[in-house]
């Protein structure tokens, strides 16, 4: 029983430890940076250190918050209609091979185009408002989330699928028994991808043209040279993308265990 809960009390530390490195890595390059800023005696307008960006963050931080909010409001709006789309072609793919076979090739090429070439395209088409922005994200935000999901669909459990068949379950209730809980990982794998990629959509479909979120205030401080203010807003986009990211996990993990996969 000793020896159990030792072996239990040194994973423990040992995963604390696997937790704790990132952060203490994080802080060593910080403390680095900032050193290397003041040793070397570098303008601000070329490279900032940590000290001054935070200053600028505290400084900007209610016009920071203000574009943050439009930005938040572009990136959410444009995730919820990717992952209603996303689920819905990734099912279709995961069940009806002619679909995958004649729409997965179209959403790979679709990957290829760079967003800096649709997004002034979009603004030609549809105006500077919010719209041609949600369509960016959309498209930044589809993809990984239709694609993990009918991939994991495509794995199938023999023993399973076949004791449905046996107990006299059609094609699609098999499918939705069988296959759509083990998916689900994998379709929260994309999700927390696609969570981190609306923020950046977001920001980029902004420097086409806006009148407020992050990715205009990022245009602003870079052309007006104001290179903390720029770092803010990075760390800024950094924070909230991390952010969506977790609270894709905890849902993740609440429906999991539920699920208890």
């Amino acid at each position: 029983m000793k020896k159990s809960e030792s072996t239990g009390k040194k994973s423990k530390e040992r995963k604390l430890k696997l937790k704790i490195m990132p952060v203490a890595v994080a802080l060593a390059f910080i403390v680095l940076w900032q050193l290397a800023v003041d040793i070397f005696d570098i303008e601000a307008f070329i490279l900032p250190g940590p000290v001054n960006i935070l200053r600028s963050l505290y400084k900007e931080r209610e016009l920071l918050l203000s574009h943050a909010l439009v930005t938040l409001g572009e990136a959410f709006a444009g995730f919820g209609i990717a992952v209603v789309a996303g689920i819905c072609f990734g099912l279709l793919m995961g069940f009806c091979e002619p679909v995958r076979i004649a729409l997965y090739p179209i959403f790979v090429v679709s990957q290829t185009i760079p967003l800096i070439v649709l997004a002034p395209l979009f603004a030609v088409w549809f105006g500077f408002g919010f719209l041609p922005k949600v369509i960016i994200i959309v498209l930044v935000c589809f993809f990984p989330i239709a694609v993990t999901f009918a991939q994991d669909l495509l794995k199938v459990d023999e023993d399973m699928d076949f004791m449905l068949r046996v107990m006299g379950a059609g094609r699609w209730k098999s499918f939705v028994l069988a296959r759509i809980p083990k998916a689900l990982p994998g379709l929260f794998s994309g999700l927390k991808i696609a969570a981190t990629y609306s923020i950046m959509g977001a920001v980029i479909s902004e420097w086409v043209g806006a009148k407020k979120g992050l990715g205009i205030f990022m245009t602003r401080a870079m052309t007006s040279f104001r290179t903390a203010a720029l770092f803010a807003d990075v760390v800024l986009i950094v924070v909230l993308s991390l952010g969506l990211y977790k609270l894709i996990e905890l849902i993740e993990k609440k429906i999991i265990n539920h699920a208890d996969i």
